[in-house]
């Protein structure tokens, strides 16, 4: 069902490239930085299957978990599909590793976990039945548009004070027109705009100082589209669907000198834009908003000193591609709490380090390396992309 093509040539582009303080529900649950100052978060994006999943997923997970032991894991939407009569037993499933390994996690929700007809505040209550004491996640503001947006405080090594804070953001699932048609995906809103505005503000009072934070939600913010795919400066007809209220971008090439990683297909924002970034701007405590959605595209890109991070789908079962498909490990550090670290660490990856994964997933070395050269192969292509893009702009 995706996507929308932002013009032939961008096409042929990316054709060319495939070929070659209301803190935690559980007063009791404290997240803090570890003794070496480092604080770890596995981004795992658009699992995206049912019940039974995929058994090749779930050993990426357990993998995971066993050789890099995050101390938090963030679910990134579109987490479970399926049917209605399996819903609760595939969330159920999802979140047996992170409870046999005793890790935390929380998670936002995507466009596709409530279509199968569970609604979203019910998905809610089985990650907490199954999670357990390890399910961080809640709606701190039931009123608020959407659900289970939340935020998590991390606190200084020896538990004195809050170092840091996480921001978890629902951004939706769809808006309609005024006729009840279908426009494209929504975007997170004014009111939990404010919402983030309040609690922050509540959290810096209460820390005396600044809070740095990472934000968590499904969709890129349509911010995106002023810095990957800016207008060109020829006089060409609008040729994307559009974004940001109402703008159009006129692109050819996307300005690959402007982001890191991979694009291999148009980044999927909300139609409209109510400012989420430029509050987080103005309140200058998010280093990056991260995401998944778009499951084939795993990039980083600055909007105005805002990193913008696309993770890519970790799922065997909806669309994906073998240069990227995995997940990313964040880590923070409390020494350096306005800086943070972030890596892909791809299904292949693991397989080509780690012998008995390989054998697990049965993946020949030869067959990993071959994916992990063509994903340096495709990363070079798209730099020397980057030569017709700035002839362009």
């Amino acid at each position: 069902m995706k996507k929308i093509a932002i013009s032939i040539m961008l096409v042929c582009v990316m054709l060319l490239g495939s070929v070659i303080p209301a803190f935690a529900a559980d007063s009791n649950t404290r997240l803090q930085f570890n003794d070496d100052g480092e604080f770890k978060i596995l981004h795992i994006c658009d699992c995206q299957d049912g019940y039974p999943a995929q058994e090749r997923m779930l050993t990426y997970i357990n993998y995971m978990l066993d050789i890099y032991k995050p101390d938090l894991v963030v679910l990134g939407g579109d987490n479970t599909v399926g049917y209605k009569e399996t819903k609760e037993a595939a969330i159920e499933e999802l979140v047996a590793p992170f409870v046999e390994h005793e890790t935390y996690f929380t998670l936002v929700f995507g466009n596709h976990d409530h279509e199968q007809g569970v609604d979203k505040d019910e998905l809610l209550k089985m990650y907490q039945k199954y999670g357990g004491k390890y399910c961080l996640a809640y709606d701190a503001d039931p009123d608020l548009t959407g659900t289970a947006t939340h935020n998590l405080p991390i606190y200084s090594s020896d538990g004195e004070k809050i170092k840091f804070n996480l921001w978890l953001i629902d951004s939706n699932h769809y808006v309609n027109d005024e006729n009840g048609n279908r426009l494209g995906y929504d975007s997170v809103r004014e009111d939990q705009i404010e919402w983030y505005k309040n609690t922050y503000a509540e959290l810096e009072a209460e820390a005396g100082e600044t809070i740095y934070s990472l934000a968590f939600q499904h969709m890129i913010p349509p911010d995106v589209y002023e810095v990957m795919f800016p207008s060109v400066k020829y006089p060409l007809e609008p040729i994307t669907e559009s974004y940001n209220g109402g703008k159009h971008y006129p692109v050819i090439f996307p300005d690959t000198s402007a982001f890191t990683g991979h694009i291999f297909e148009p980044p999927s924002p909300g139609v409209f834009n109510y400012g989420e970034v430029d509050a987080m701007v103005e309140t200058g405590d998010v280093l990056s908003v991260l995401v998944g959605h778009d499951h084939v595209n795993s990039y980083e890109i600055d909007y105005k000193g805002i990193m913008l991070i696309n993770t890519p789908g970790v799922s065997f079962n909806a669309y994906g591609r073998e240069t990227v498909r995995g997940s990313r490990l964040i880590t923070i550090n409390e020494n350096t709490p306005d800086t943070f670290e972030s890596e892909v660490i791809t299904v292949n990856e693991l397989a080509y380090e780690n012998e008995e994964f390989r054998n697990d997933m049965d993946i020949s070395k030869a067959k990993a390396g071959f994916w992990i050269f063509m994903d340096k192969f495709l990363l070079a292509l798209a730099k020397a992309s980057g030569i017709i893009s700035r002839i362009i702009y």
